[in-house]
């Protein structure tokens, strides 16, 4: 076995107390233990970077906070702690219509985990709750909201929590980009349970942040660790926009075709309307925002979840927490409000280490929208002072001549060198003496201002410089004014250009409902101080040089021998058979490097197999005989068999290899049913058949208040297990699973309710606090008046 398939990043560990020491009595028993976990559980034979020592820490009874860029394997860092120490690991996560993603990933794991939140019915809820209290899970998620309910706190209080993990820890940052509320008050969590240790983690933080996550979750004597925040295999593009549309297409056409892809929109209109023009040019899209219905957004989160080659478009609503694996590219229409958000967003490309590109369009009109909505937004001048930062930093980043990526990685305090690997290395900018062209345009906002009281946006100004006689011109009489004409040296794209970089260096502002050109302070040092002007000059576009690009499976096997090929493509083809069976995305079953191994190795015994990297013995004993077969050339077709087992119930929900954890005791193989679903409740999905060995819980009704829902009899789906807790479970794999039916549609609405007649709790039961709010920036922007 390698080790952990996650991107090399650089470490460093802060200065910060060390509450705990690797040379504690017990700390090797506990690094055997954590090593022994790693290879049984996830299949892995070394840890990867900080990896170890974090996991140590928190094993020993110490806190963490972790900062470590999406796909360095963050989540390992609090579940091996979790198996190993006694107890059950509370993980606060964010993101409840992911739980249940999450928690089908640990179950093919043979990890028992569970999770709370308002898409269960009640009885659900008690049974995750009977299960906690029994010992009978290793890990239990809970969304930051529900921690506020003195119930939740009176259940922990009654089990024994091992560990309690803080996940996407930067949203507790006010000043942060994904800001939520209730994370403040998650310093409970010391106050109240001491002797716990606490792992904070976030992939996004600048040294502020970090302070400010210390600070206010009251882990400043907490061991600090902080992994490089480079992402080597994306490369960083940003381009001027001209027809945005087009030039997203042209750049999924042309170099991700078939691939899967996050296109960011700054609106819920420009969303779909960017899906409805990518659908109708051949390239399948979805959208995603906060105002549509739940349903539509559960079903293409779904859909892109367990589908190849599929384009979400989105607002900034979308993508936290998302761990497919395979996404090739993400790309902005609009600028992001900050570099944090920026690199949040870009990071959830290339998760498998394969060429991902970050691909942005900006414009003159991005900078003026944005300084519009910073004059006009809530909140006291020091927090208009605080976005501006954000927004200059974010600009900065657009306009360097510099490596992107050495900009990206001071922003969050690393050094990095020119990486060869983003446009700026692969076809350099050029700088230009631009400070007469500056004095040419503050000269004409000033004129209007003193000769004649008027203020007008880019667009006017431009046409006043390259003399246009047009009829708002001359109605004005502006073709009188001593400017009139003065630029025709360069052309309006390149004008465009400069006044977008004006406001970029704060030599010009916004002002007002309709976004007038102003002048600023630092304006007078460029027309009587003498300042300099350094501008950008864009190259004239050509493609930027890159590796060629071929359909995800095709990358994921690019070294491998055309035999070796040809098998990877076989058991592609087969593990998305039983992906779709078990109603799973397929990187669950097998991430594609896993695969590539295989093919590139050909085990031929179930010992063979349990050297390959990412295959743990759970994952064997579930899958090892359907990898065979394929090696051997048997029954590639269809859904062949999940594996080891599989007559017997082991591809169902909750099942667990018969061998304990860290020492825990062990469970019986034979798992239970989640109950057949009598009709699939996701749009443009088949229904799967009611085979007893491999059906999920079928989905419960959308949660009253919107949320994107995973309803679904989630005990009987995540967190089954063969250990009876009196809720009435059948004890082979063909009962009905914690004894409840199967859901039949509800007639007349299209939604699904219980058989039996039972409707979802009563909406005091449901409270709308346990949901994803809509980020205060997914709203539909003023127009594009004038410019």
């Amino acid at each position: 076995m390698g080790g952990v398939n996650f991107a090399e990043t650089s470490e460093t560990t802060s200065d910060s107390p060390v509450t705990t020491s690797p040379d504690l009595p017990g700390s090797t028993a506990n690094s055997d233990a954590a090593h022994e976990v790693l290879r049984r559980v996830f299949g892995y034979d070394s840890f990867r970077g900080l990896q170890r020592e974090i996991v140590e820490q928190v094993i020993a009874g110490g806190d963490a906070l972790v900062l470590m860029p999406t796909g360095g394997g963050k989540s390992l860092c609090y579940q091996i702690p979790a198996l190993v120490r006694p107890g059950v690991g509370v993980v606060i996560s964010p993101l409840i219509a992911l739980m249940q993603d999450q928690v089908d990933a640990l179950t093919a794991l043979g990890v028992r985990a569970g999770f709370l939140n308002s898409t269960q019915f009640p009885d659900e809820r008690r049974t995750v709750e009977a299960q906690f209290l029994a010992g009978e899970l290793d890990l239990l998620y809970l969304a930051p909201e529900r921690l506020g309910v003195e119930s939740t706190l009176n259940l922990l209080d009654r089990g024994k929590v091992s560990v309690f993990a803080i996940d996407e820890a930067h949203c507790v940052s006010q000043w942060g980009h994904d800001f939520r509320p209730h994370y403040l008050a998650l310093s409970v969590l010391h106050e109240r349970w001491p002797d716990v240790p606490r792992i904070a983690l976030t992939a996004t933080a600048t040294q502020k942040t970090a302070a400010e996550i210390a600070e206010r979750l009251d882990l400043t004597r907490a061991r600090h660790f902080v992994a490089g925040f480079d992402r080597p295999n994306i490369q960083y593009r940003i381009e001027p926009k001209n027809r945005p549309d087009q030039q997203l297409l042209a750049f999924i056409t042309g170099e991700h075709a078939g691939e899967a892809g996050i296109v960011y929109c700054l609106s819920r209109n420009s969303v779909e309307k960017t899906a409805e023009f990518l659908t109708r040019n051949g390239v399948e899209a979805v959208p995603y925002h906060a105002g549509l219905d739940a349903r539509v957004r559960a079903a293409n989160q779904s859909r892109f979840l367990r589908e190849d080659g599929l384009v979400v478009v989105a607002t900034i609503a979308f993508g936290m927490g998302i761990d497919k694996p395979d996404v090739r590219f993400v790309a902005h229409l609009d600028l992001p409000k900050s570099v944090e958000g920026y690199y949040q967003e870009t990071g959830r490309a290339g998760r498998d280490g394969l060429p991902s590109t970050a691909w942005m369009v900006y414009g003159l009109a991005d900078v003026v929208q944005q300084r519009k909505l910073i004059d006009s937004s809530d909140g006291d001048a020091a927090h208009r002072r605080q976005l501006q930062q954000h927004l200059d930093a974010m600009l900065a980043l657009c306009e360097t001549v510099e490596c992107r990526r050495t900009q990206l990685l001071a922003y969050f305090g690393q050094r990095g060198e020119p990486c060869g690997n983003c446009d700026t290395c692969l076809n350099p900018p050029e700088s230009w003496d631009g400070t007469v062209a500056a004095q040419k345009v503050l000269s004409t906002v000033l004129r209007l201002k003193r000769e004649r009281s008027q203020s007008f946006g880019a667009g006017h100004i431009i046409d006043i410089l390259l003399g246009k006689s047009n009829p708002k011109v001359v109605q004005h009489n502006h073709n009188e004014l001593k400017v009139f004409g003065i630029g025709a040296d360069l052309r309006d794209v390149e004008w465009r250009g400069a006044i977008r970089q004006l406001l970029a260096q704060r030599l010009l502002a916004v002002h007002g409902e309709y976004g007038v050109l102003v002048l600023t302070e630092a304006s007078d040092e460029v027309l009587f101080s003498g300042r300099k002007v350094m501008l950008r000059r864009e190259p004239e576009r050509t493609k930027a040089a890159k590796a060629p690009r071929a359909k995800t499976s095709r990358l994921a096997a690019a070294d491998l021998a055309p035999g070796d090929a040809d098998l990877f493509e076989k058991l592609r083809a087969w593990r998305a058979g039983v992906a779709k069976e078990q109603g799973v995305p397929a990187y669950v079953v097998f991430h594609d490097a896993t695969l590539r191994e295989i093919a590139a190795r050909k085990p031929a015994s179930m010992a063979e197999l349990g050297a390959i990297s990412g295959i743990g013995e759970n994952k064997r004993a579930k899958y090892g005989d359907g990898v065979l077969e394929v090696i051997g050339g048997e029954g590639v077709s269809g859904a062949p068999a999940a594996g080891a087992g599989a007559a017997e119930g082991v591809a169902s929900r909750g099942s667990r290899a018969p061998e304990t954890v860290a020492g825990r005791d062990s469970r019986a193989s034979e798992s239970i049913s989640g109950g057949s679903r009598a009709t699939e409740t996701v749009p443009g999905r088949g229904t799967p058949a009611a085979e007893s060995g491999s059906s999920r819980g079928s989905r419960a009704p959308e949660s009253a208040s919107g949320s994107d829902s995973r309803m679904g009899a989630s005990a009987a789906r995540g967190n089954s297990r063969t250990t009876e807790l009196g809720a009435g479970r059948a004890a082979s794999a063909g009962g009905p699973g914690l004894g409840r039916g199967s859901r039949t549609p509800e007639p007349g609405s299209g939604r699904t309710t219980r058989a039996g007649d039972r409707n979802r709790p009563p909406a005091a039961e449901v409270p709308d606090w346990d949901h994803e709010p809509p980020p205060d920036w997914d709203f539909e922007p003023p127009p594009d008046d004038t410019y």
